[in-house]
């Protein structure tokens, strides 16, 4: 009986400190020290953009919140 309560203790020990040696979680991803602007060409890229011109990249960015993720402009007005 007390050899069954030592080794059940020790198995709720052990299974109660093994949480503290969880990893630290980061939300990693790919880090870079190029500004987004300064992206390659690609037929991907947005027609009317050229790779390193900061002010076309706002713009594109501008149009794009306005017209295609705006959902107010989206809709139609009721009849």
């Amino acid at each position: 009986m007390t050899r069954t309560l030592t080794l059940v203790s020790a198995l709720v020990a052990v299974v109660g400190l093994s949480a503290c040696g969880d990893k630290p979680q980061g939300m990693g991803g790919v880090k870079s020290d190029v500004p987004p602007f300064k992206g390659v060409e690609t037929k991907y890229a947005e027609p009317g953009w050229k790779a390193g011109d900061k002010t076309s990249w706002e713009q594109a960015l501008k149009a794009r919140a306005q017209y295609t993720q705006n959902e107010y402009s989206r809709t139609t007005a009721p009849k």
